[in-house]
């Protein structure tokens, strides 16, 4: 199988490994981009195709799919930030982020939808951001869907998203098939390990080579730590390399003049150097309002083979309780894939039982429920604060809402998985056990304590912290991404979004950003 990133980089594409650096380094560029997933990656190639240099960061090494093994063991460490172990600042909520050349889209899971409409209107009645008529986002999801192969996927979901499918008929629930961005997708399973034949269509085998293509230059293992800004003006970045741990190496220096500084390092990463780089902050909101689509989980097992580590990983779901006629919270359900070191991590009990269920591996069907945060005074997410090293961790409070919500989830998961067929249930939450019907997991949910360490939850989304809003009280950034105090400085990645989506963020990203790159291009080249 041929890699395009090997022959790219023999036919003289520009790459540094910072971490090789045995001296201190100074770049100067028209615009340097910090982070390489869905905002940066599609940034670089519309910036670079418009003909101005452009220098990629990116905290992690690239790798490329003659790497990626399908294994475990080999991809969390070498893909995920804190080799897949990061984690709200109380431990309880698990959170799973890229860490490499292409950020999240190497290792997510290809779900690709559009912004909900009323995600938009709560964003127009709440922060003025307009984006209906005339500044629609629908044209750039077309150019995107176009770009990165987003079509509905064709093949029959896995026995993982059937049960998913074949319960929500059952139970007269609405349910989508999804769109995927593959091409050539041999439907192996192993998405979250990276994409071994190029098939899924991230910013590593997309937008990133044809930057690097155009005259780009990208430099891997490297920390920005710090933007230096005087009045409206960002006048350098500085930077270090990163130790065989990730962990910001201080011996050298890198330094960085750029014209016009990006930051797309994640909503976590970009919010925390904003906060290290004292920007101005007169709305105080920066770092402040972060979300994550908080994630309950519900296993179930079947009497025929599930298998659910074999084929497309997310295929159906469903949106019959995401957006409640009340003020609940509202909710997505979804499937994960299922493979051994992720799910003997999640599943909760102890000792004989937690081995008795990985046995049953391949029986074990597993749902999760994304609730959808930042849409009420309960929910309004968590805060990015810096420690002692100035590193970022996430604070995010579980209100009795929030668990309200988890409770509510458990219950549609459990009712969909009898109603697919399941012979037995399982809320994955310390205190739960097998159930063998649907009045008795009913009676548990109602008297499982709803409490942190208790419930699993995990994120795969975050949100907000950079938050975008069409007045400077409200927003870190204008509705283009440009921050509202410092002229060239921009925040183009899931930061800048006001609330959680209720949706996999992905497809907003890649349409956002490029609009926001396009003007962008407009500004600075005419």
């Amino acid at each position: 199988m041929n890699d395009p990133i090997k022959q790219g980089l023999a036919s003289g594409w520009k790459h540094f490994d910072a971490a090789s650096f045995t001296d201190d380094q100074q770049f100067e560029t028209d615009v340097v981009i910090i982070g390489t997933g869905a905002g940066g990656g599609m940034a670089a190639e519309i910036l670079t195709q418009a003909g101005l240099s452009v220098i990629m960061l990116e905290h992690g090494a690239l790798h490329s799919s003659s790497d990626f093994r399908q294994q475990e063991r080999w991809a969390y460490p070498h893909l995920y930030q804190d080799g897949a172990a990061r984690k709200t600042k109380d431990q309880a909520i698990a959170i799973l982020q890229g860490r490499t050349v292409g950020g999240s889209t190497t290792v997510n899971w290809t779900t690709s939808i559009r912004t909900p409409k009323p995600t938009l209107d709560y964003w127009r009645s709440e922060f003025d951001l307009d984006f209906s008529g005339e500044h629609s986002l629908d044209p750039y999801f077309a150019k995107a869907a176009g770009r990165l192969h987003i079509s509905e996927w064709q093949v029959p979901p896995n026995a993982n998203n059937e049960a998913l499918r074949r319960g929500c008929q059952q139970l007269g629930w609405k349910y989508t098939v999804i769109e995927r961005n593959v091409h050539g997708c041999a439907n192996l399973g192993y998405c979250g390990m990276g994409c071994p034949l190029n098939a899924k269509q991230s910013m590593l085998v997309t937008t990133i080579p044809a930057a690097l293509q155009s005259g780009a230059t990208l430099i891997s293992r490297i920390s920005a730590r710090q933007l230096l800004w005087q009045g409206d003006q960002v006048t350098g970045l500085l930077a270090v390399p990163v130790d065989p741990h990730y962990q910001p190496d201080p011996r050298l220096s890198i330094r960085i003049k750029a014209k016009h500084y990006i930051v797309a390092g994640g909503a976590i990463n970009s919010p925390a150097l904003l906060l290290r780089s004292k920007v101005p902050n007169p709305s105080g909101r920066l770092g402040k309002h972060t979300y994550l689509h908080p994630s309950v989980i519900s296993g179930a097992l079947f009497d025929e083979p599930i298998q659910g580590h074999m084929g497309a990983p997310q295929s159906i779901y469903s949106d019959q309780f995401v957006w409640p006629n009340n003020s609940d919270i509202g909710f997505k359900l979804e499937v994960p894939p299922v493979h051994p070191v992720l799910m003997a991590s999640t599943l909760t009990g102890m000792a004989q039982f937690h081995a008795d269920m990985m046995r049953q591996f391949n029986q074990l069907q597993v749902m999760i429920a994304l609730l959808r945060d930042g849409f009420d005074p309960q929910a309004q997410g968590g805060q990015v604060q810096l420690d002692g090293d100035g590193e970022p961790v996430l604070d995010y409070p579980l209100t009795d809402y929030l668990w309200q919500g988890v409770q509510k989830a458990y219950l549609a998961m459990a009712e969909l998985q009898f109603a697919a067929g399941a012979r037995a249930v399982m809320p994955v939450h310390q205190d739960a056990t097998l159930y063998s019907s649907w009045q008795q997991t009913k009676a548990a949910i109602a008297n499982l304590p709803l409490a942190r360490y208790r419930a699993a939850l995990a994120s795969a989304h975050v949100m907000g912290g950079c938050n975008m809003a069409a007045n400077a009280n409200k927003g870190v950034v204008d509705g283009y991404g440009r921050h509202h105090q410092l002229e060239n400085l921009s925040v183009f990645d899931g930061s800048v979004l006001p609330t959680s989506l209720g949706a996999n963020p992905q497809l907003t990203l890649y349409g956002l950003i490029w609009r926001n790159s396009q003007a962008l291009v407009a500004r600075l080249v005419g």
